[in-house]
């Protein structure tokens, strides 16, 4: 059945790190706290100062402690 509720969130994060297949982000914008998502699963967008636009998986999201 179609509930018609999307499973995907928005959210804002620090950048801290970049490669080829992911990023190290972080809600809090300490580093230790950072954790890496893979970009097959998300779309990210620049933003300012540091910060980026990330759309992903509920799950996911959840799953690494981003909200």
């Amino acid at each position: 059945m179609t509930t018609g509720r999307s499973d995907l969130v928005d959210l804002t994060a620090q950048l801290h790190h970049q490669t080829e297949k992911a990023v190290l982000v972080s809600s809090d914008g300490d580093r230790e706290n950072a954790v890496w998502l893979p970009l097959s699963q998300i779309e990210v967008e620049d933003g300012k100062d540091g910060l980026v636009d990330i759309t992903c998986p509920e799950w996911l999201a959840h799953e690494k402690g981003l909200i």
